[in-house]
């Protein structure tokens, strides 16, 4: 029977696809005026929670459509919840210090390099810095907006506010005071453009495929008729070679080969070209303590330099089995550098540019001046031969400059001392799909290294370490009240960025001397790992809140992130409470173009997300998002694939409706004020 009735609403029907996009902005409208989102959140129960962490973006970028997808998953997951009852507050925050923001400042303002922003004034730029952060907050506020994805951000955490910073300066201090943050002198991935050293988390996300040069050279032996044959994939580093290493066990082979007798690990002959003759072989043990001719005469009277040194890591799987030695550049080369008391030369600057020592090539970028050096070789004889080889190569993943590993004093934290609590708290998380977590995070865990905390930069939370003028004592403050207590003339207002930090008046507690803080900043992953107490200010206030909020029940960003904020969050989480921070990871995995490539703004493919919402509306993005396959795969961005897979299922439900509201209008069937 129908129900008939004057002044009562009919069911409409709903617009054709092209026009569903007003469809949701009714939507929207609807959602606000009435505030749902906030009431799903009020109405749940405050003692039956389900904790959702955001993955800070940064606001200096425009969204891409690769954004849409994090947060498609994020509210689909946060919205089940919800309607299986569970208060789920979804705090919004950002993500502002660190080198994307330098760099893209630098550019805004025509600088280039630390030299130019510091004659530009530290004060000035940090607050160019500041401004620049938030240059897309509008759109990335409507993008998540359309989106649908439902967000507090009304009320999100900054890291560049003092609070949070005060709280990652409780954190550090944490971290001192178990003796777990100390300063070093070690090899470290270092970005000559930046003129900072990178983490090994940084490291990570920035490798490529290149070519570089592979060359072969022959360094004379004093007091014999023979050459050491000796192979490098970095012919600039031949300037501060000092040693060569050799497997003490390996057996080397003595060769006539074009009028010349060479020595080189019998396994490795075949590199030579040509015919050869063997005329004797010899363990390598009994090379050790050899002296050679230096192949660069720069520093040719190096003391204690210039000979043979066994080294465990030689290998005979490439190569010649004799390894060149400079123990300013690699990791190995330092550490046997400082066991066999060989001479230390850096002829390099902090601009990755030779110095002045180095008279033929003093101010050149060192990787501009392969091509001379192999010139120079050749023209002296001492080149045996010179191609190219396709390897791996880390780049900066903020500025794309090549990195070199630079020895260099930097602050670290000691987290190979607690890598089984690490390995043991993730061995709690449950992860989408497993073997994310079981393999790809936990190898990562398991060859974890300490963490490069410092940077030598200038928009960032500065290092909390302050070292006496007089006494020496360092002291790391662990919030503002203990360093207003010790500073003279703290202000009411203040920044507790550079250079404000830096320019104040503090007191040692030891003996009464003035105190100057460190230089540096830290790894900005550092802040984004913090946020789970940053986000409350904790332990400042919010205490009961933090408890209340930790851990997450579930976080989501993408599959590169177990590199980043996935790990920063477990180093400090489960350092300060024993446990991991989160419950449930779901990694996603990237978008890619329609031809299965990387976007990115370089290469001119990138989609925007606002792009994407206005052409095809939110629910046919988030519906093809969800419907093209597992989360945690690559995805491609097919436009034809968009339209194709929204049509079949939105169209469908909208044909479907519109049937039924037909028919209803017909047969006289009405709304009910309460469902209007």
């Amino acid at each position: 029977m129908s129900k008939q009735a004057e002044n009562k609403k009919t069911y409409k029907s709903l617009p054709p696809q092209q026009k569903a996009i007003e469809t949701e902005a009714d939507v929207l409208k609807y959602w606000e005026d009435n505030k749902i989102f906030e009431r799903s959140v009020e109405e749940r129960p405050a003692d039956k929670p389900f904790v959702f962490y955001e993955g800070p973006p940064t606001a200096n970028g425009r969204p891409g459509v690769h954004h849409a997808m994090s947060r498609t998953i994020k509210d689909l997951v946060c919205r089940y919840q919800t309607m299986r009852g569970h208060r789920v507050v979804r705090k919004a925050g950002w993500d502002t210090h660190g080198l994307p923001v330098e760099i893209e400042v630098e550019r805004k303002l025509g600088l280039d390099g630390k030299d130019q922003i510091e004659k530009y004034g530290i004060a000035a730029f940090n607050e160019e810095c500041k401004k620049s952060v938030f240059t897309y907050l509008d759109e990335w506020h409507e993008f998540t907006r359309k989106l649908g994805f439902w967000l507090d951000l009304g009320d999100p955490y900054v890291t560049f506010h003092n609070s949070y910073i005060e709280s990652v300066w409780w954190i550090l201090k944490q971290f001192w005071d178990q003796d777990m943050l100390f300063e070093g002198h070690k090899i470290v991935p270092y970005c000559p453009r930046c003129g900072t050293s990178l983490s090994s988390h940084e490291v990570s996300q920035g490798y490529k495929d290149v070519s570089d040069p592979s060359i072969f050279i022959k360094l004379k032996i004093k007091d014999d008729d023979a050459y050491f044959l000796v192979w490098t994939t970095t012919p600039w580093t031949l300037l501060s070679n000092v040693a060569l290493a050799v497997g003490s066990s390996f057996d080397y082979a003595r060769v006539k080969h074009k009028g010349q007798v060479l020595i080189l690990a019998e396994a490795l002959l075949p590199v030579l070209d040509g015919d050869y003759e063997t005329i004797g072989t010899v363990k390598g043990r009994d090379l050790i303590g050899k002296n050679y001719e230096p192949c660069f005469p720069y520093f040719e009277d190096a003391e204690n330099g210039f000979r043979v040194i066994g080294g465990e890591f030689v290998v005979l799987t490439e190569g010649t089995g004799i390894v060149h030695i400079a123990p300013a550049f690699g990791e190995d080369d330092y550490q046997i550098g400082r066991d066999e008391g060989l001479p230390f030369l850096q002829p390099v600057d902090a601009q990755g540019r030779f110095t002045d020592e180095v008279t033929k090539w003093a101010g050149r970028f060192i990787k501009d001046a392969d091509p001379e050096i192999i010139a120079d070789l050749d023209e002296r004889g001492i080149l045996y031969k010179s191609a190219e080889i396709e390897h791996s190569y880390p780049f900066c993943w903020r500025c794309d400059s090549p990195l070199v590993y630079y020895a260099r004093r930097s602050w670290y934290i000691k987290t190979t001392v607690f890598k089984d609590l690490l390995i043991e708290a993730n061995s709690k998380v449950k992860w989408y799909p497993p073997e994310v977590g079981e393999n790809r995070f936990a190898r990562w865990l398991e060859g974890n290294v300490d963490w490069a905390l410092s940077r030598e930069r200038y928009w960032g939370t500065p290092l909390n370490i302050w070292t006496c003028d007089s006494c020496s004592e360092k002291y790391c403050i662990g919030g503002v009240d203990e360093l207003r207590s010790i500073s003279e003339a703290f202000p009411e207002e203040y920044d507790l960025h550079r250079p404000f930090i830096d320019d104040l008046d503090v007191g040692c507690p030891e003996c009464g001397g003035k105190m100057t803080r460190v230089s540096e900043v830290i790894d900005c992953w550092f802040d984004s790992g913090s946020m789970p107490f940053a986000q409350h200010h904790y332990p400042m206030e919010n205490m009961d809140l933090f408890r209340e909020q930790y851990p997450a029940d579930f976080i989501s960003e993408g599959v590169d992130q177990s590199r980043g904020w996935f790990y920063s969050l477990l180093v400090i989480g489960a350092f300060l409470t024993k446990q991991s921070p989160y419950r449930r990871v779901l990694p996603h995995g990237m978008i890619l173009d329609v031809d299965a490539q990387k976007m990115s703004k370089s290469r001119v493919n990138a989609v925007f997300a606002s792009d994407a919402l206005s052409s095809y509306g939110a629910d046919a993005l988030r519906w093809y998002i969800l419907n093209s396959g597992a989360p945690y795969l690559p995805k491609r961005f097919d436009p034809n694939a968009l339209t194709d897979i929204a049509n079949k299922f939105l169209g469908t439900l909208r044909n479907l409706y519109n049937f039924y509201a037909l028919y209803a209008g017909i047969d006289g069937f009405v709304l009910e004020e309460k469902d209007s």
